[in-house]
């Protein structure tokens, strides 16, 4: 005859040990961020970083895709892909520099600024639906306290 053993009640696993890293706690923000701008991009044909780059050219004609890269904090190699997929997509084009014949100015066409202009309407109430709850004094301290954090980032601090 068997005998049937108790069955042993686990826990409910946790991330109480990483709650009080801010790191941790922007990367599970993050992540949601991503989830939900992604979703509120893909009918546009966009995604966060390709809706990145066509807003930052829309707001700078001409610019350089080195100055791209640098702004959107992608490494050129990566931009390549992204600026592809928009050119091929009619979004934007890439022109040689009048002033160097080795870089590229990029501009935004006329289906680019349309198509971007309402992304940015999505995006807004996407940002909206992600910071609800936050009344705008915490919202503005939130957008400086992670500027704040990349600032430090970009200074290279060490641990004290």
């Amino acid at each position: 005859m068997a005998t049937t053993r108790p069955r042993l009640v686990q826990p409910e696993p946790h991330d109480e040990g990483l709650r009080a890293h801010v790191g941790y706690n922007m990367k599970r923000a993050f992540h949601m961020i991503q989830m939900d701008v992604n979703a509120t991009l893909a009918p546009f044909g966009l995604r966060m970083v390709t809706f990145s780059a066509l807003v930052v050219v829309m707001e700078n004609p001409g610019l350089r895709q080195s100055q791209l890269a640098e702004l959107l904090a992608i490494e050129r190699p990566n931009l390549v892909v992204i600026l592809d997929e928009l050119e091929q997509a009619g979004l934007l084009t890439r022109d040689r520099a009048p002033d160097d014949r080795r870089a590229y100015a990029l501009h935004v066409t006329a289906k680019g600024l349309a198509l971007g202009e309402e992304a940015r309407l999505a995006v807004q109430a996407h940002d909206k639906r992600m910071t609800e709850g936050l009344d705008e004094t915490e919202l503005n301290s939130l957008i400086t306290a992670m500027r704040r954090i990349e600032r430090n980032g970009k200074e290279g601090r060490s641990p004290k």
